[in-house]
Formats: C-alpha cells, structure tokens, sequence
C-alpha cells in the first residue's frame, strides 16, 4: 500500500525453468509420498465452532519470519490456538531474508510440508505449482468450509478476481487490507509543517509551489542551526517513492500502481506502458529540475534504511516519504501534504494500492490429508475474532480492554518493555504479525502499527477525496505460466533498462534529447509483447 505497495515477485527464466525440471524430476517421489499417508476423511472435523477436529490433527508447516530468534513452535499464539482447535502444526520457520531461496529449494525437491504459511508464494508458482498438483485448489473448500473468506469475497469482487488464476482455480489465501483501514491505502509525503509556518508559507497544492517552498526549505535555515544542512525531500527507499508520489499530477497510473508500468490512456482508453508516455517524461523532467537544484536528497540513489534513519535523526528533512515519520523515526511537526495539481491540471492521487495484498500467504499441498480441517483453520484468520487474535494475541497476556471505551491496547511489557525492546520485538516474543508476512484480514483497530495512528488517518482523510476511487484500482494481475515464461525475460530486460535511464535522466546523466532514443530502445525490448500478454490478464480478469 502507498509506498510500500506490494509489487509482483518474478521469478527468472532460469529459475522458472531449473524448477519445473526439478518438479518433473520428483514427480514419482511426490507421488509415492502421497500414497503413504492416510486416505483423507471428514469424519474428524466439526463443521462448526471450536475445536475444529475431534482428535488432534498433526500438520507440517513451513513458514516465514522476521525475527531469527522467534521460535514458531513454543510461542503463544500457535499454542494457544492449538488448545482452540486440536489442530498441532510442527513448524519449519525460517527468517524472511531466506525465505525466497528456502521456499524455492523445497518446492523443486519434492520434499515439502503440508501448509506454506506466510510464505509469500509468487503467483508464478500459484499457477505452477498447482496446475501440476502440489499446491490443491481450493475453489470448492472455500465455499463449504471458509464462511468468512467467502463472505470477504462476496463484499469486495476484487478479491475473487485477484485470486482466480487463468485456469479458473484458487491456489492460495492472500492477505486482505480493510478497505475501510484509509491510512493503510491512502497518503501523501510528509511536509514539516512547523518550518512552512517559521518561513512564512503555505502548504503547497501545485507542482510550481511545491518547488519553491522546498527551495525556501534549502535557503531558509529552519531547523535554526545556522548551517545549510537542510535537506528539503527525502526517503528511505529509493527514487520510485518520489515518482509514485507525483505520477497523478503527471495523468499517470490511473488504475494505481498494483501493475506499476500500465495503464489505461485517457483518449484511447487503450492500455498503455505509461514510462513511454509523455507525462512520464514530464515527471522525470521535473524531478531533473529539483534534484539538479539539490532539492533532492543527492544520496537516493544509494541511500539505505538505515542511513535515512540516521539521517533523519539530525533534523535536516522538510518533506519525507512513506508512513508518519513521527511514528517510525519520532520526528515531530509533521502533517500529510496536499495532492499536488500538475501541468495539464491532473491533480489526483494515483499511488494507492489494491486492497489485496499476497496471494499467496496460505497454501495447502497435496501432502495434506485433513484439508477441510485447515481450511476452517486458516478461514478464522477473516473473521473478527482471528484478526483480534492474530494481531493482538489474548486478553489479560498480551493486552488489556478498557471496560468504558472497549478500546484494546497492549500490556506495559510489550508497549513500554522494560528491557528496551521495541514493540515489535516484544510482541514477537507471543505473535508473528510482525513484518508483514501474513494471511487474514488487516482491520484498523486490531492493527497498532504506524498506519492506524492518528496522523497517518489525518493524512488519509484529506488524501482520499483526491484519490483514486477503489472502484478504479487494478489488482495486480494474473498470468498464464505460458506468458509468464514469456514476459518475465522481456520485463526483466525492460525494467533493468527502465531503472538505469530513469536515474540517469533525473540525475541528468542522459540527456532529454536522448527521450525518443529510450523509447525506440524500449519498444526493440519488447513493449508491444509486454502490453499484449497485459491486456490478455486484463481482460481475462473484467469476465
């Protein structure tokens, strides 16, 4: 969402190819694995409340998360669930920053668990990996055995859409953000607003304004240090925070930015590649303008985290990217900043996600003999109560309820640890919320994170009567494993070009005379293909 949209995880050619050989290599393996377990039966499960099995059902899981330390099969929520449900996952959890390489391994040995749990499975394995009978659909067990998924799915059609693969099955349980969670999907950059009332100034609603209150930011001095150190905007992750947030006042990415590089043209109503376009030239020209002025941070390009955060901490920054900086980098005085009105009056802002986070956070494979049992289990993640739970653990241990308000809070030793641990690691020591690598329902208030404080809903309130309308936003989109074997060498070639030249024309090491040059190197990469293979998932998914 925002800054932090969730974007597509491609797989290599290569890779795509090494692990369908793999796959086919143990194809017999699998298949004798299969055959020693136990015939499936249904007649262990209660249909209806708690406890889901009558005798205890024994699971293997594999799954991602955030902290090394965390130890998935002694930590409170999964034991407690467990004495909810009679239902034992042994867990294989493994840190976040491996778990693309682990996940990949074990898929193309054969040797794989019954449930991948906030595993982040890429929609090119989805539809892989299912189509040859590992991952199991799971079209018809959620309509008898996940009421609440199915009642998600019957309110927000984005959610089938997004889910439904070419071939008409659904291979996975993805994460879902409350629509109605606004900081979570609307925002703006950050604008320090004690310096613009220092200075004398306004907060800025066009592109000409924007410039000259962070020009005045570098000349003026307002942090009042004497020193010239102000830097007027930064981020913490890269230039593509700067081009999303000024894209809708350039007339782009009119369906938000779930598929990033396509939109519909306004005059033709034609899908287009939108870094081709000419308001995507206009943009890099006006990042060219305030980056050439050192309105820019000159370090984005390099900069990591936690060099912003260092960074930050000086008291340098007049405008910042991404969530409330007051909350993530305790830096007060800020407020969101109005949506900007362009060039050819586009005033509208365009980087809003889908709703519909990762696909692929829940998968049941076909090692698993008590499907219907787990689908119930992860279905109580979609309710109201398994969202309380999953993100706020259990009353009296993990957090207190006002009896007057019913509002919910975390206890002293989580929120005011007395060993210095931040929130998220001492909430970790009980729940795996955090990182964001999870299947369920994201609503605001059992959500304690940046996003549902009272700025960033500030922020979304003003942002969103200038939004796109959720209405209008793509989910990202599915393809076919045949277009996806053809797509991922052309985009990963175009976006590689994309990102070296985008730099270098804001930068200005490439010239704007050199535009037309970009595009007819781009088109000979393959933009025609690229958006044909599109508007075949576009249209696949407007039936």
């Amino acid at each position: 969402m925002k800054n932090k949209k969730k974007k597509a995880s491609i797989l290599s050619f290569v890779l795509m190819s090494s692990l369908v050989l793999g796959a086919c290599s143990n194809e017999k393996t699998t298949a004798e694995k299969k055959d020693d377990k136990k015939e499936p039966t249904i007649s262990n499960l209660n249909q209806t409340g708690m406890p889901i099995a009558k005798d205890k059902i024994e699971l293997e899981g594999f799954a991602g998360k955030f902290f090394q330390s965390q130890d998935w099969n002694n930590l409170m929520l999964w034991q407690e669930y467990e004495k909810m449900t009679n239902i034992h996952i042994k867990w294989d959890a493994v840190q976040t920053q491996s778990l693309k390489e682990k996940r990949n391994l074990m898929l193309a040995s054969g040797e794989y668990p019954d449930v991948l749990f906030a595993a982040a499975v890429p929609k090119t394995d989805l539809i892989k990996f299912g189509q040859q009978g590992v991952f199991i659909p799971l079209n018809d067990l959620i309509d008898k055995y996940a009421p609440n998924f199915k009642k998600i799915m019957e309110k927000y059609p984005l959610v089938k859409k997004g889910i439904t693969m070419p071939n008409g099955k659904i291979y996975g349980f993805p994460a879902f953000y409350d629509p109605e969670f606004k900081g979570l999907i609307y925002g703006t950059p950050w604008i320090k607003k004690e310096w613009l009332d220092k200075l004398g100034l306004k907060e800025p609603t066009t592109l000409d304004e924007f410039e000259s209150v962070l020009q005045a930011i570098k000349d003026g001095d307002p942090n009042g240090n004497g020193k010239a150190d102000e830097i007027p905007w930064g981020g913490a992750y890269g230039i593509d925070e700067f081009i999303y947030a000024l894209k809708g006042s350039f007339g782009l990415n009119n369906h938000g930015i779930a598929n990033p590089n396509v939109d519909l043209d306004p005059k033709t109503k034609k899908m287009r590649y939108v870094p081709t376009a000419d308001g995507y030239k206009e943009l890099l020209q006006y990042l060219n303008k305030l980056y050439t002025k050192g309105l820019i941070d000159k370090e984005i390009f390099t900069l990591k985290t936690e060099e912003f955060s260092a960074k930050a901490s000086k008291n340098t920054f007049g405008v910042i990217n991404g969530v409330d900086p007051g909350t993530t980098e305790n830096l007060s005085g800020f407020v969101g900043m109005p949506v900007l009105k362009g060039p050819h009056g586009d005033r509208l802002n365009t980087a809003v996600g889908s709703p519909l986070g990762n696909i692929g956070m829940f998968v049941i494979t076909n090692q698993n003999k008590s499907p219907e049992a787990t689908v119930r289990w992860i279905d109580h993640f979609y309710s109201d109560e398994g969202s309380k739970m999953f993100f706020m653990g259990f009353e009296g241990k993990t957090y207190t309820k006002d009896p007057t308000t019913g509002k919910l809070d975390y206890v002293d030793e989580i929120k005011k640890n007395p060993d210095g641990l931040t929130l998220d690691q001492a909430v970790s020591k009980y729940l795996t919320w955090p990182g964001g690598y999870y299947p369920g329902f994201v609503k605001q208030k059992y959500f304690n994170g940046a996003e549902s404080k009272e700025a960033t809903t500030a922020n979304a309130q003003q942002a969103e009567p200038l939004s796109l309308k959720l209405d209008d936003v793509w989910p990202a989109f599915n393809f076919t494993v045949e277009e996806q074997s053809e797509l991922t060498p052309i985009s990963t070639d175009m976006d590689t070009y994309l990102k070296e030249m985008t730099a270098n024309f804001i930068t200005g090491k490439a010239d704007f005379s050199k535009w037309n040059e970009y595009k007819s190197t781009l088109e000979k990469m393959g933009v025609k293909r690229y958006i044909e293979i599109y508007e075949a998932a576009y249209k696949r998914m407007e039936k």
